[in-house]
């Protein structure tokens, strides 16, 4: 009889932090490493169709995806760069090139 070895779930689901990066458009900053952003959220997520989830406009209320990432270190874990969906709104930011509002979606 076969046997597993190990967390079957590990192999299954990854961790993503979700972290905050408005203030990189705030103060026009260059990215950073994500470990360096203040964390909104932990969520475990499955594999399968990660790209996709990632960039849910659901995913986290009242942010907009911006990036995502993983961390070397880390295997299994990924980094998503969000910005404040109501900030965004108001601010005149040029190039926003990864910023996908939920109306352009609609159309």
């Amino acid at each position: 009889m076969a046997e597993l070895c190990g967390e079957l779930w590990e192999w299954n689901l990854t961790k993503v932090v979700v972290v905050d990066v408005t203030d990189d458009y705030r103060f026009m900053l260059a990215p950073m490493p994500g470990e360096f952003y203040p964390v909104i959220q932990e969520i475990w997520l499955p594999r399968h169709n990660l790209m996709k989830a990632l960039q849910r406009d659901d995913l986290v209320q009242g942010y907009l995806y911006d990036w995502h990432e993983t961390a070397s270190e880390t295997v299994g874990q990924w980094y998503l760069g969000v910005v404040n969906e109501e900030w965004m709104r108001h601010a005149h930011v040029p190039n926003q090139p990864t910023i996908r509002w939920a109306e352009e979606l609609a159309h």
